[in-house]
């Protein structure tokens, strides 16, 4: 099934050069495939995956090892901000 990853501010250095200027890809996973599992590949460190979202609702970091996807779900990823 194809669901659209998305990487945000810092962490679109970690997708393939030819997606960091749209920042996502369309991605081809199993159903089965949990959130922990379409980010592992791309070598993000777990401090920097802070902000996860499914079509806009956060998913908590302790859901993410189980939490699926279904067809056309948006994954969107934002490292932790820091400003004033």
């Amino acid at each position: 099934m194809n669901i659209t990853f998305k990487l945000f501010a810092t962490l679109t250095d970690y997708l393939p050069a030819e997606a960091r200027r749209s920042n996502q890809l369309t991605l081809d996973v199993g159903t089965d495939t949990s959130i922990s599992q379409i980010i592992e590949p791309y070598g993000i460190p777990p401090k920097l995956v802070h902000l996860v979202l499914v079509n806009g609702k956060y998913i908590k970091a302790e859901d993410r090892g189980t939490t699926t996807l279904i067809e056309g779900d948006v994954l969107a990823i934002w490292p932790p901000v820091a400003g004033g």
